[in-house]
């Protein structure tokens, strides 16, 4: 059981950081790297952590968005670092 909660907590961890990351960047580099547009990401990622808040017992959503947040971490934030970095 704890582990299992500490497994909750560090994946908690990591879709409020890809939220929180998703906001620092303009609209307008999500569009010059061709992802998914800056309201899309915030959605998604902002559901992900509603979720495991509010219904943690619900591990499939919290799978799709646990992904979803690995995705954005892997994938679109290099992509965005790039385009930003000087």
């Amino acid at each position: 059981a704890n582990f299992m909660l500490l497994v909750m907590f560090v994946l908690l961890a990591v879709k409020v950081f890809a939220f929180v990351n998703s906001l620092l960047y303009s609209g307008e580099a999500y569009e010059a790297a061709g992802k998914l547009t800056k309201p899309a990401w915030a959605l998604i990622l902002g559901i992900a952590v509603a979720v495991q808040l509010l219904i943690p017992g619900s591990m499939f959503l919290n799978l799709a968005f646990t992904i979803a947040a690995f995705v954005y971490l892997a994938d679109v934030r290099p992509a965005l670092a790039n385009l930003t970095r000087r």
